[in-house]
């Protein structure tokens, strides 16, 4: 299914944010931001080479991949995820310290607890012919070295709490997935929309040039005297609109051009040529209940959710699990004795276990929220579904209706070009004045305007069909680096 659908899908992207038929910086057509949609911005703009960059669709998504920002957002989100993921296996792995000091203290025997009375026995076990005296206030030099170590022997909430965690980076590894391929769609997109903008100045030259030869015969016939002025002057009036016409698409294509520069880092003022041709191909459309199947496995965002219930479902295990007694090890090992004499030994070995009592509120909580958590993301795993169900449907009702609204153009284009023919040569002949000729033009002009906007809503349609299936970056998995391949699969 999805080697049979990106067949003929291969050097095409669709508008995942923006759906329009319209032209991309077409008159009226507003644009998003990066603000709006980080995945139109890059990180940084490479400087420009002072020569013109051939581009081809690998090549943009390439470089989009590379500085687009809304990839670079996703990554460090994941790279926040699996720092969190090390601070839980901390919480459940050996902490082991190593102490050590030496310093003079002043000890207050007395505030040790030692009454004068006793240190006056003290002094009594002195030799006999000795004279010996205990102050109650004494200095003495001491230094220790101590190996300390603490272990979670058995804590039931913190491995729920690792294996939601897992679960959490294996979700947002997909989000990742997903915005790997987002960048795909969107550096697509506006490679397409600049194709069409394209193949709209060649159209509007190749027009140009028609209505340059028609007001160069409505001269000639107006010097021989077989024609009226009003026959030069109309001839004028078109040509004039032409010129006002390529003028507009050439700026659309710059402003186009301007555009997938911001998403690929490429500076503004690079120039590029686009060495791809808006593509055709027959698309065979799965049947609803394959198509489903194929979503289902391949969607990110679906994979995604699934992963954040199992998280969630494992979260409310752990808040249920603080109830439950837990068992900690404490223990060290030293020396310790007066600087510069005898050391001896240390050592201590405890094991403790913690039974909440008092904290069954926070308990109860602490689950109810967990709890609710799993139920919304459930309810919204159901809507998914829906949601699945309602695109892939929309898709194959686009794929269809804009195979047949492409062939119709076509027929179109190619009628209006037959007719704009035939009535210059019957104008040539002197047979008709040139407003058959101008009315030609006009419908010419619009059946190319319609015809390259219905070719670039049929790529975006089959795009989109292959963006709501979940396997158009498999198409493209050949333009991102192993690197990239790699922690986007682990």
């Amino acid at each position: 299914m999805a080697a049979t659908l990106l067949a003929g899908t291969v050097s095409v992207a669709c508008a995942q944010t923006m759906g329009s038929n319209q032209l991309v910086n077409a008159p009226g057509y507003e644009l998003e931001t990066s603000t709006q949609n980080p995945y139109l911005g890059s990180v940084e703009a490479k400087p420009n080479s002072q020569t013109t960059m051939y581009l081809t669709l690998n090549d943009a998504i390439r470089l989009g991949v590379q500085n687009n920002l809304g990839l670079k957002l996703a990554e460090a989100q994941r790279k926040s995820m699996q720092a969190q993921r090390l601070r839980v296996i901390n919480y459940l792995t050996p902490n082991v310290s190593l102490h050590a000091e030496t310093g003079i203290h002043q000890y207050d025997l007395a505030a040790e607890g030692f009454h004068p009375s006793s240190l006056a026995g003290l002094a009594k076990l002195a030799p006999p012919g000795t004279h010996f005296v205990l102050p109650a206030v004494t200095k003495a030099d001491v230094t220790n070295a101590q190996f300390n170590m603490s272990q979670e022997l058995f804590s039931w909430a913190g491995w729920d709490a690792l294996f939601a965690v897992h679960d959490e980076i294996k979700a947002v590894n997909s989000q990742t997935a997903s915005s790997a391929g987002d960048v795909i769609l969107e550096v697509g997109n506006l490679y397409l929309q600049a194709l069409a903008a394209g193949t709209q100045v060649d159209m509007a030259k190749s027009l140009l040039r028609s209505d340059r030869t028609a007001l160069v015969q409505a001269r000639e016939a107006h010097a021989a005297g077989t024609v009226a002025g009003i026959t030069v002057l109309r001839a004028q009036v078109a040509y004039q609109s032409q010129r006002h016409a390529v003028l507009q698409a050439k700026n659309n294509f710059e402003k186009a051009k301007i555009s997938l520069n911001r998403a690929i880092g490429l500076a503004p003022e690079q120039k590029i040529r686009l060495t791809q041709a808006a593509p055709y191909a027959d698309l065979t459309v799965p049947s609803l209940e394959a198509a489903l199947q194929e979503a289902y496995t391949h969607r990110h965002d679906y994979r995604t959710l699934k992963n954040e219930i199992r998280a969630a479902v494992m979260e409310e295990r752990a808040e249920a699990g603080q109830r439950l007694p837990s068992l900690v090890f404490h223990g060290n090992w030293g020396v310790t004795g007066v600087s510069g004499g005898l050391f001896h030994d240390t050592w201590m070995a405890e094991g403790t276990v913690e039974i909440p009592i008092f904290d069954e509120a926070k308990f109860r909580g602490d689950h109810d929220v967990a709890q609710a958590q799993v139920n919304e993301l459930r309810s919204e795993f159901a809507d998914l579904k829906q949601k699945i169900d309602q695109e892939l449907r929309d898709s194959i009702l686009d794929v269809n209706t804009a195979t047949q609204l492409l062939k119709v153009a076509k027929s179109n284009l190619a009628l209006a070009n037959e007719e704009l023919t035939e009535t210059n040569e019957r104008f040539a002949a002197g047979v008709d004045t040139n407003l058959p000729v101008v009315e030609a033009q006009a419908t010419v002009a619009e059946a190319q305007a319609r015809y390259v906007q219905t070719l670039l809503q049929y790529n975006e349609a089959k795009l989109g069909l292959a963006d709501h299936l979940g396997i158009i970056d498999v198409a493209f998995h050949g333009v991102l680096s192993p690197k990239i391949i790699k922690e986007l699969t682990e």
